[in-house]
């Protein structure tokens, strides 16, 4: 009997937030090997990164990094009942439209989550958590998205 969508991503999220900093890098390194257009977008006072990596180690950027996975911890312990987290992600989109994220980059996004997942998990990332995370990314991202509504 397959486990219930919500355990399954609670359970899979315990292994990645014992170290969330880590994954989290993991996470953006692929980000930025699978789009680089998005590293100009990250800039702390005016300075442009000269890299990925420059940028992976400033204290700034692993403060962004932190808040990420702080997000993520917020969908997971609201899984069941998303819709109160609404307001605060549609905020989340408008400042992410403010600062010139495209929509479009948050499936790439997704694709580096679940490489993060992959490669944290190992054998425990099964077809059904990649599909449950999946899922939760796509609602999670659903409700970002009504911060570009109304352009």
């Amino acid at each position: 009997m397959e486990r219930p969508e919500p355990e399954l991503i609670r359970q899979s999220w315990r292994v990645v937030s014992r170290s969330p900093l880590e994954h989290g890098t993991v996470l953006f390194a692929r980000l930025f090997d699978l789009e680089p257009d998005l590293l100009p977008l990250f800039q702390y006072n005016c300075r442009q990164f000269s890299s990925p990596e420059d940028c992976l180690s400033s204290p700034e950027f692993l403060d962004h990094i932190r808040k990420v996975m702080l997000v993520i911890d917020a969908a997971v312990s609201n899984v069941e009942d998303l819709s109160s987290l609404e307001e605060y992600l549609a905020g989340l989109g408008r400042k992410h439209r403010a600062v010139g994220v495209k929509l479009s980059s948050f499936s790439t996004v997704g694709e580096s989550l679940l490489y993060m997942l992959e490669k944290c998990l190992g054998s425990a990332f099964t077809p059904a958590v990649r599909a449950a995370w999946s899922r939760l990314y796509g609602a999670v991202v659903q409700a970002m998205s009504r911060g570009w509504d109304g352009e």
